[in-house]
């Protein structure tokens, strides 16, 4: 098995700080894009602590199998789906303790997506509404679901295009790491075949490009690091609205 990444972040068009955040820890087949929230740049602060967390986490638990877990398995998940689990459960109490312990980050938070590839398995794990897709043999599929409340209206009844466009409170997100002292963490697993990509995002790319846009770059751009400059391109170009981070990685079976 062979991994090829590639990863970039751009402040966007509207904003002058980029409170977004991504991790590419290869050694560990470990990939990370964390959007933070909150003033005074706290939001930078919180992605910062969920990329830095993960990354420790993962490096400790590689050196040492043996390690204690600060959370229990969950028995329906396996090692690998459990290990990233703990990792975001792990930043999400250090941004919660952190907001909780100094006034000016009060309220921060942030979202994460990850994806970890194990022996033959992607270990995809979520919170927010960051989103990770999955390109193969040319059609792009979203693999997480967002939490956020035009998701939680559009899951209730079903809304028109005009009325998804018209929605007030689009960034809205009703899960995030640092809310509270826990979070519930969204884990999925999938089997990838030679070829396939995974994307990693922040909503400043999946709200600024259309899925069938983002597909067309990743059937006409092989080269990840030149898809990665397009797509943030595309959405600074339909407006840049908020920062854009995204991190592609090819599976190779060879």
């Amino acid at each position: 098995m062979r991994l090829d990444v590639f990863g970039l972040s751009h402040v966007g068009m509207k904003r002058n700080h980029n409170e977004d955040n991504y991790l590419l820890l290869p050694d560990e087949r470990l990939f990370v894009v964390a959007d933070g929230m909150g003033g005074h740049s706290s939001g930078e602060i919180a992605s910062k602590i969920a990329v830095d967390e993960l990354a420790e986490f993962f490096k400790i638990t590689a050196r040492d199998q043996d390690a204690t877990w600060p959370y229990k398995m969950d028995k329906s998940r396996n090692y690998d789906e459990n290990r990233l689990a703990t990792g975001i459960k792990l930043a999400n109490l250090r941004i919660f303790e952190k907001a909780s312990a100094e006034q000016k980050y009060k309220g921060m938070g942030t979202t994460v997506v990850s994806v970890h590839f194990a022996e033959k398995i992607a270990v995809v794990a979520h919170v927010g509404d960051s989103r990770v897709y999955f390109f193969r043999n040319g059609v792009l599929k979203q693999v997480t679901e967002d939490h956020s409340l035009l998701n939680d209206y559009l899951k209730a009844k079903k809304l028109t295009p005009e009325e998804v466009e018209a929605f007030p409170h689009k960034n809205v997100i009703v899960r995030a790491l640092g809310m509270k002292d826990n979070v519930q963490v969204d884990v999925s697993r999938l089997e990838p075949l030679d070829g396939d990509i995974f994307l990693l995002c922040s909503d400043g790319l999946s709200g600024m490009v259309t899925d069938p846009a983002i597909q067309d770059i990743l059937n006409k751009t092989k080269d990840l690091n030149l898809a990665c400059s397009q797509l943030i391109d595309s959405a600074n170009a339909n407006g840049g609205n908020d920062n854009v981070t995204c991190v592609l990685a090819r599976w190779s079976t060879h």
